[in-house]
């Protein structure tokens, strides 16, 4: 007799992105204290840059947050992705809020509208935390000014996770989900998993589809089917 299966509808888990959820390690305690340095930062501008799934959103989360107590505002601060960002931009997101989060900044941007928004926030006494995949100071841009000014920002790198944070990442990632799993399987896990927050992601992630699949509870063996998937994708369709 075949094994009873169901469809595993997508549904996006709901994670948790409080200030008391974020998990501090030595991959990322410089960056946590930039954010709970602000607004006593050394420059307007700062970057926080790292591998995807290092937790830079979260980041941003409770920096909005820390801004929204200080300053005693009831709304969020601006948040916009570096591609958006046009020469019509600057001047309307500076009006709503003299602290703004520009994430995901790349060679694909406008790079006269960057270099304009990032002169009126410094000359204003406005604040921008930026997000990146790597250090501003990289990127290869081909507007002199404006590759000067983010090659002089203070950028604080999110490096790939030790064993305390993977572990503390896997539990956060299946609470997310609403699954409690039992420390032989985190442990499995940390022994046999690529070591990055991308790949851990995308584990927990099929483990709980094949879980949904399968009808049953997430076990070694469905583990072991995860990983072993997980295995047999290319990096391009892994991490995109």
């Amino acid at each position: 007799m075949s094994e009873t299966t169901q469809i595993a509808f997508k549904f996006s888990p709901h994670p948790y992105l409080g200030r008391e959820d974020f998990m501090v390690s030595s991959c990322n305690f410089e960056a946590v204290q930039l954010i709970d340095n602000w607004p006593d930062w050394p420059f307007f501008a700062v970057c926080l840059y790292g591998p995807n799934g290092c937790g830079k959103t979260h980041l941003c989360r409770i920096f909005s947050d820390r801004v929204s107590i200080i300053k005693h505002y009831p709304y969020k601060i601006p948040y916009i992705q570096a591609q958006n960002i046009t020469l019509e931009t600057p001047h309307r997101l500076f009006a709503q809020n003299a602290c703004l989060i520009v994430e995901n900044l790349d060679e694909n941007i406008n790079q006269e509208a960057l270099f304009h928004l990032y002169n009126l926030y410094r000359n204003e006494g406005g604040f921008i935390l930026f997000t990146s995949h790597k250090a501003p100071a990289r990127l290869k841009l081909s507007l002199p000014d404006l590759k000067s000014r983010l090659s002089i920002m203070p950028s604080v790198a999110i490096g790939e996770p030790d064993d305390e944070m993977l572990s503390a990442l896997i539990i956060k990632l299946f609470a997310d989900r609403q699954l409690l799993v039992a420390p032989e399987i985190i442990n499995y896990m940390l022994k046999n998993m690529q070591r990055s927050f991308a790949y851990c992601n995308q584990l927990v992630a099929e483990i709980d589809n094949i879980s949904l699949i399968r009808k049953r509870a997430v076990s070694l063996p469905i583990v072991k089917e995860a990983i072993n998937n997980l295995n047999h994708l290319s990096q391009g369709d892994l991490f995109s």
